[in-house]
């Protein structure tokens, strides 16, 4: 198969129709299949073979947070033999793919022969709505919603992985839809994975303040591209009764809005 080279930063070259590894994550796993089957979606029309491996585990991010160095090298090493031999590592998560790219050769650093496979491992690794639109060139999807929305940037994947502009942008492009920018957009919403089950009072007050900020809006949705930021907001705001519904910004890219929002209707 010929070869081109891509936007990757790596500058590698690679096959005109590459295999993307979905990298499903454990929240989407567990809690929202629908925003992987997105995700395959998005790639496909991208042009992309894509597969998912079945021996995927856990990134590690909660060992690796919680200061368990040992335990998040060997989840490392699990996630690197299955997911090395692909073009390419796609994941529907900033945070994921922050821990996959930026920190995983960070904990082989020490280890000359892992720390190689680690560095090529990582180059490989991207978020979604950024592979979509950086890599693949992407300016536009074929969809439609007519709805006015509103969208959180998470920490892990604006500030580690540069997210921030491509998902405005492919959204701008859904037929109907009316994009209202959020205050302080750029704020954490208090989940920080185990942050909010260490600290809930400090999460809450967090959390409280961003929900303000939604209703602020008047937005009737929320879109971000990490389900756990999602999960939580949509928590609050059901807590107070604030009638904005939730998705991953995957599901409305790829027209896949028939399914319930995150915590179901209203």
């Amino acid at each position: 198969m010929n070869g081109v080279t891509t936007g990757d930063p790596a500058g590698t070259t690679v096959p005109e129709v590459p295999t993307v590894a979905l990298f499903v994550t454990c929240l989407v796993d567990l809690f929202r299949p629908s925003v992987g089957f997105a995700a395959i979606k998005l790639l496909e029309d991208a042009g992309c073979r894509v597969v998912v491996p079945q021996s995927q585990t856990c990134c590690g991010q909660p060992a690796y947070n919680s200061g368990d160095r040992e335990d998040t090298k060997a989840i490392a090493r699990q996630v690197i033999e299955t997911f090395e031999g692909f073009d390419y590592v796609v994941a529907p998560s900033g945070s994921c793919g922050s821990t996959l790219r930026k920190h995983y050769p960070e904990l082989f650093a020490d280890d000359a022969e892992w720390s190689k496979r680690a560095t090529a491992f990582s180059a490989k690794v991207f978020e979604l709505v950024s592979f979509l639109a950086d890599v693949r060139g992407v300016a536009a999807v074929d969809a439609a919603l007519p709805v006015t929305v509103t969208y959180h940037d998470s920490c892990s994947g604006l500030r580690e992985l540069g997210v921030r502009d491509q998902p405005r942008r492919l959204l701008q492009s859904v037929t109907g839809l009316t994009l209202k920018e959020l205050p302080e957009a750029d704020v954490c919403c208090g989940f920080g994975g185990t942050f909010c089950v260490k600290y809930p009072d400090v999460s809450n007050a967090i959390v409280g303040k961003k929900t303000k900020h939604i209703a602020s809006t008047g937005a009737d949705l929320l879109l971000a591209g990490d389900l756990g930021c999602l999960m939580n907001m949509d928590g609050k705001l059901k807590r107070e009764q604030i009638g904005v519904e939730v998705r991953h910004v995957a599901e409305v890219l790829a027209g896949m809005t028939d399914t319930p929002p995150i915590g179901g209707k209203l």
